[in-house]
């Protein structure tokens, strides 16, 4: 299915379930030749889908959309699998995303994507409008924390769009790509239309570079910035269009009226879903002196009542697995660096080792600052940073002080308050009184500022992002030849300069100043050009 050419033992990725370690599988590493010839079967594919109706792209839509719901327990298990989360992070992280995604593009793909009447301005002679046409392969190269939503949610507008894609899954989680891409090609062939529209190719970074120089004519990434930057660079030499999300800081600021037990729930749901697997996870956590120490005798004693093990053995598991063994690391470094300059761990703090896989517990870190490497550096993981702040001006420039600008969320009861705050934050998204939902609402764009990276996914943006954009211009009416300007005369440069006054100046006396100019040397040209000098 994912058409290897050679897979001895020495090219292929081991897999294994982050939480009981036990061995999954294998997937083949893909060279350049294998990925440009996985790009000329989807390129192949796409000339015939390019001509198909929305009508008929809804209809394969529909389609993925009921086969997902018939698979909803199987998709679930093998994320979980592959990727460590529970089974209710799989529910709501990687299926709830993509069947709202879905939803989107078929109540208002098709509006997005018609053509649109664009003012004609001083031509008023010409009609105007933007059409939104395919641009034919598109490549997506895809992270490891939710490997059905990270493959389906950017694939789902690129077809709707009329485009073939090339995915290049996470070698950390390759084993779920084969089924997932099943569901696909299911639906496709199930309207008669050719499975090869939809291409994954697998291994390591070698492989993702050759997507990018494959002549791929789009590249969504989504990953850290340091690999971002190496693709930014790769496709400059094309050059090819890239969408980077590069992931986040997210800040949470917890104002001195807010609902405390609103804002715990959603601040132990920011930190430890999946584990802080997510970009959109919240990292930094800014909490108002007033109220400060009572947010943290809840927040600590809810995260003591978190489970944690592997999440197929219990119904009941809050927490999962690390996907990543490196990431155990990374997060054991940014604790260290902050408990020596002065931050203390409530709860957790220590790998799990007594469970046997890449499990590193929920933890609390207190008397927290921006001296401190996890401040911050992008940790992804169960770390819930909380910081004391003074009041409103305090939390905006601590929240602000950070390279990343993904999301933001603020918790107040007072309205104004809250929109004037988010106002204020220099992140691509702000939630009030919530965090991370941005996501769920497909008419919003989803992307960042900083080095959370370029371009947006999502809504009529993220859609029209799949597109080329081209300017149409028509005659409105038959007025025949329009303005001639060769061979210019002696008072070309001098009616062009009054028309300009006649057209741009300012308010009505400075427009008529210029109409005699304009009128005398609109003459003098009429008589030049019919006297032929």
């Amino acid at each position: 299915m994912l058409h290897p050419a050679d897979t001895p033992a020495d090219r292929t990725i081991p897999a294994h379930d982050p939480a009981t370690l036990a061995p999954l599988g294998e997937a083949p590493i893909m060279g350049p030749d294998e990925v440009r010839a996985a790009v000329g079967r989807a390129r192949a594919a796409q000339h015939a889908w390019a001509k198909t109706t929305f009508r008929q792209r809804r209809a394969v839509m529909r389609t993925l959309m009921d086969r997902i719901l018939d698979e909803h327990e199987a998709i679930c298990r093998a994320a979980v699998r592959d990727s460590g989360k529970t089974m209710v992070d799989a529910a709501l992280g990687e299926v709830f995303p993509v069947l709202e995604k879905i939803r989107y593009v078929l109540a208002h793909g098709e509006r997005d994507l018609r053509p649109e009447k664009r003012a004609s301005g001083i031509l008023a002679q010409k009609g105007a409008r933007v059409e939104f046409h395919p641009l034919g392969v598109v490549g997506v190269i895809c992270p490891w924390n939710f490997p059905f939503h990270n493959l389906l949610c950017p694939t789902v507008p690129a077809l709707f769009a009329g485009n073939g894609v090339v995915a290049k899954v996470s070698e950390h989680t390759s084993w779920s790509a084969a089924p997932y891409l099943a569901l696909l090609r299911e639906a496709l062939t199930t309207h008669g239309h050719s499975p090869e529209l939809v291409q994954v190719v697998t291994g390591y970074g070698a492989t993702g570079s050759a997507l990018v120089t494959s002549g791929a004519d789009k590249i969504f990434f989504t990953g850290s910035p340091q690999n971002g930057r190496k693709v930014m660079e790769a496709a400059s030499q094309g050059p090819t269009d890239v969408v980077l999300e590069l992931g986040g800081k997210d800040p949470m600021i917890v104002c001195d009226d807010a609902d405390l037990d609103h804002a715990v729930e959603q601040a132990m749901l920011g930190v430890f879903t999946a584990c802080g697997q997510m970009c959109v996870g919240v990292e930094r956590i800014y909490v108002f002196d007033a109220v400060y120490d009572e947010f943290v005798r809840r927040v600590t004693a809810g995260a003591k009542k978190l489970r944690q093990g592997p999440p197929l053995g219990a119904e009941t598991v809050d927490c999962g697995a690390m996907t990543m063994p490196r990431q155990l690391d990374i997060i054991e470094e940014l604790l260290a660096d902050a408990t020596s300059k002065g931050a203390r761990v409530l709860v957790g703090g220590a790998r799990a080792e007594h469970l046997g896989g890449q499990f590193f517990p929920p933890t609390v870190l207190v008397d927290v600052d921006h001296s401190m490497r996890i401040v911050h550096e992008e940790q992804f993981g169960p770390v819930m940073s909380i910081l004391r702040v003074s009041g409103e001006e305090e939390a905006l420039r601590l929240a602000n002080d950070s390279a990343y600008g993904l999301g933001s969320s603020v918790f107040t009861k007072d309205r104004r308050r809250g929109d004037r705050m988010a106002a204020k934050l220099r992140t691509g998204m702000t939630v009030i009184n919530d965090y991370g939902i941005a996501y769920m609402i497909q008419s919003l764009p989803f992307g960042g500022v900083g080095i959370s990276g370029i371009g947006r996914i999502n809504g009529r943006e993220g859609l029209r992002a799949c597109t080329n954009t081209k300017a149409v211009v028509t005659d409105r009416l038959p007025l025949g030849k329009g303005v001639s300007v060769y061979p210019i005369q002696p008072t070309t440069y001098g009616l062009v300069r009054a028309v300009c006054g006649v057209v741009y100046g300012n308010g009505v006396r400075g427009r008529v100043k210029h109409v005699a100019d304009a009128a005398r040397l609109f003459a003098r040209e009429v008589r030049s050009r019919r006297a032929g000098t």
